[in-house]
């Protein structure tokens, strides 16, 4: 019965109500695997093998399949697909900096270039801020940064972590806007406006 499904929750906290389909043809339609996806991020199961992901929740509202579904209808960039013909990614942290909740507030659709651009890989930072590293064979604080292609680019040499790191700031500000000015046209005003207004900070 009905309710005996809707007893069985997903992934420990989610309610499917059987309004919409989960599969079509035998495969999974893309509404489903955001929400299964999401989901997952919000359990401990997962954190366990993704610390990253530690504390990360999800609003009441999104624990409903029917809710999210109708929820990804409406927002801009749900149907939107990158160069490569891959879907748009459901991001919850570029509206709000450092944000662990996804809700129907916080949560945007963004290319996988947008969200790779903005991931820090603080397990592979070490010491220093990021973008930052020191080169004991030349004495000096090295400045790199991803170019948002897959590629590394050099910013320089400098005697202070400091002016390595304005190298960093300056370099990835100035990227984040070409690439927000590339989707400008496709993106909710709400992530193209965050991202214009972008500030690379020390800390982070």
């Amino acid at each position: 019965c009905l309710r005996g499904v809707m007893n069985k929750l997903v992934r420990g906290i989610g309610i499917n109500e059987n309004k919409y389909l989960a599969e079509k043809d035998g495969i999974l339609v893309k509404e489903h695997i955001l929400w299964t996806n999401m989901l997952h991020r919000c359990t401990e199961k997962c954190w366990v093998k993704y610390p990253t992901y530690i504390g990360t929740t999800c609003s009441e509202n999104f624990k409903s399949y029917t809710f999210f579904y109708e929820w990804c209808q409406k927002q801009v960039g749900f149907g939107n697909r990158d160069e490569v013909g891959r879907g748009w990614q459901l991001d919850k942290d570029i509206l709000i900096k450092g944000n662990k909740h996804y809700s129907e507030d916080t949560c945007v659709f963004v290319p996988s270039k947008i969200n790779k651009l903005l991931t820090k890989r603080h397990n592979f930072r070490g010491e220093w801020p990021i973008g930052v590293s020191w080169h004991e064979s030349s004495k000096k604080f090295h400045s790199c940064c991803s170019d948002g292609a897959g590629k590394n680019k050099r910013l320089g040499c400098f005697n202070t972590m400091q002016e390595a790191f304005l190298a960093y700031k300056v370099f990835k500000e100035a990227l984040i806007k070409e690439v927000a000015e590339k989707y400008k046209l496709q993106l909710d005003p709400r992530a193209y406006q965050t991202l214009i207004n972008y500030e690379v900070n020390i800390n982070d």
